[in-house]
């Protein structure tokens, strides 16, 4: 403990000293965070729906048959119970709820007005207005037909009153984003890639450019073990990525309003464990790179595939098969789905104790085949 203990207060002067890196780890990220919770932007071209039909009509089911087949939105499952409704859209597998009431096609037929409900999920507030718009014109377009086919129509031809068309109201409501506002779901996405790229970029840097000086060959000739170099070059790394997260959370607060619902520590808890992972990956791509110069591209190689395929730009539902299934072997998706869950839906431990345990699980690989490698190449 001793050694270490060195280790480190060399290391926290070191990056003191170095001004050009401290504004890497702290001053650019806030600038990037408020330039891109403005810019990004995104578009959603199917939606999963979850029908609670109470009424259990021909009307009723047609209206849900007319809702999949427009090919907008795919079928989530169905039930007479808002409550597994709810669960279906807390646990991801519903995008939007469409809940027909009792007697919907009695007063469609009756008065020719019959309203239906639709509860999206509204994190993403962009894709919830989208997805609002398609289903309200479907629902509208699909009124009119019905309209068009009753035998009044015929009557009207030879003169008569024209009867009135049937018209079904749309009453929507906005789960975990009620002002549709963008930014609420953008910041914490963005706020996750940065702290990535921090960590990993600045993890492969450090060490790699012990090799070009040559205090790593002098390193490896000294008492000093190599989980004791390993553990003081990150920690200090660990620590100081963890200080950046908690200033893109104020920033994220104060001057986004991004609501905080859930636990803030629970985020924050989950960040530890993540830049495990995160600083992992920095350290393999340390023991595969002879210099400063192929880490940076290496790790910015990383880093396109992290953005892309995370689910912060592009929705991943939106994404073809096999390009989701690699999406799901990319940490940055759970840490994002982890901040979005808990600082817009207020989720708990359990409800995000999956997707935690599989970033602990890849965090552990990581690095233990970072180390190993690391070791071998040292060696």
């Amino acid at each position: 403990m001793r050694t270490l203990r060195f280790l480190l207060r060399k290391e926290y002067r070191q990056i003191a000293r170095d001004r050009m890196m401290l504004a890497q780890i702290l001053v650019l990220p806030v600038i990037q965070l408020l330039l891109l919770a403005n810019a990004a932007t995104f578009e959603v071209t199917r939606a999963r729906l979850y029908a609670v039909d109470l009424d259990h009509t021909v009307t009723s089911r047609a209206l849900i048959d007319r809702l999949v087949s427009s090919g907008r939105f795919a079928r989530a499952g169905s039930s007479g119970s808002m409550a597994l409704a709810d669960a279906a859209m807390l646990d991801r597998r519903a995008d939007v709820i469409a809940r027909i009431p009792r007697d919907f096609e009695r007063d469609l037929l009756r008065v020719d007005a019959a309203p239906v409900q639709l509860i999206l999920d509204a994190k993403d507030g962009a894709a919830a207005a989208v997805t609002r718009s398609y289903a309200s014109t479907i629902i509208t377009g699909y009124a009119a037909e019905l309209g068009a086919a009753r035998p009044g129509r015929q009557a009207f031809a030879l003169g008569a009153p024209a009867p009135a068309a049937p018209r079904v109201e749309v009453r929507s409501r906005a789960w975990y984003n009620p002002g549709l506002d963008y930014q609420d779901y953008m910041v914490p996405g963005i706020l996750v890639e940065l702290i990535t790229i921090a960590g990993t970029l600045l993890t492969a840097v450090n060490i790699t450019r012990e090799k070009e000086i040559g205090t790593l060959d002098q390193l490896n000739v000294t008492p000093v073990t190599r989980a004791q170099f390993i553990a003081g070059k990150l920690i200090p790394l660990w620590s100081i990525a963890l200080v950046e997260f908690g200033v893109g959370l104020a920033v994220a607060a104060v001057v986004f309003h991004v609501p905080m619902r859930g636990s803030v520590a629970l985020v924050v808890g989950v960040a530890a464990i993540y830049l495990v992972a995160a600083l992992g990956i920095g350290l393999w791509v340390s023991t595969i790179a002879g210099t400063q110069q192929q880490a940076m591209f290496i790790t910015f190689f990383l880093m396109l595939i992290y953005l892309l395929m995370s689910g912060l730009f592009t929705p991943l539902r939106s994404m073809p098969d096999w390009a989701q299934w690699i999406a799901h072997l990319n940490p940055v998706m759970y840490f994002v789905r982890i901040m979005r869950d808990v600082l817009m839906k207020g989720a708990g431990p359990s409800d995000i104790a999956p997707d935690v345990g599989i970033l602990a699980l890849y965090g552990a690989l990581v690095f233990t085949l970072a180390v190993r490698q690391y070791a071998k190449r040292s060696a």
